[in-house]
């Protein structure tokens, strides 16, 4: 009996496939297939939209990005969205392409380590499985509509979606250790009175 494993991008990518009645690929590598692209594509393009919402497994708390030689602070080439922390709340400072810029002093030299919150983009094997389900499914019905809009056989519908979106949330929920007083803003703007 074979081991039930995570989805990988190749699974994910022959369940888009069977959606517009096409045939399995056995690699992703070189195929030339303009279908494989595309759900290649609608496959990235999807992932980075659901890890853009911000979940406990692509966010890094409380992160110090030091200093280059030449005073720059450079970020992580996956970076989706970062903010300074509480510590450093009084330096307002933007991500502009891989680096941070300090706004108030109109500068990307700073003199000190800054500590951040960091969301980032993760490959699709490093997702938790209930994300790589959500992401499957989104793709597979983005894919369907893009590729054949009315003429679909085996498709998700929008309660498919839902359920594995409910499931990707419970699973967050399960992992993040949150509680009334970490996982509110508005306990937490109390909370700094």
């Amino acid at each position: 009996m074979d081991n039930l494993t995570p989805t990988t991008e190749l699974e994910a990518i022959n369940t888009m496939l069977d959606c517009i009645g096409e045939s399995p690929v056995s690699s992703l590598d070189g195929t030339g297939l303009a279908d494989v692209a595309s759900a290649k594509r609608i496959l990235r393009e999807t992932s980075r939209e659901v890890q853009n919402r911000g979940w406990d497994f692509n966010s890094e708390k409380n992160y110090p990005l030091p200093l280059s030689v030449d005073g720059f602070i450079y970020t992580p080439t996956n970076t989706l969205r970062i903010d300074t922390t509480k510590e450093f709340q009084d330096v307002d400072v933007v991500h502009r392409g891989s680096r941070l810029y300090d706004r108030g002093n109109r500068t990307y030299v700073f003199t000190k380590t800054i500590k951040v919150d960091l969301l980032l983009g993760l490959p699709f094997e490093e997702l938790p499985e209930a994300a790589r389900h959500y992401i499957t499914i989104r793709s597979a019905r983005k894919f369907v509509d893009r590729d054949m809009p009315s003429e679909a056989g085996h498709v998700y519908t929008q309660k498919d979606e839902d359920l594995a979106l409910v499931t990707l949330k419970e699973a967050e929920g399960d992992t993040g250790d949150y509680n009334m007083f970490n996982g509110s803003n508005s306990v937490a703007r109390i909370l700094e009175r």
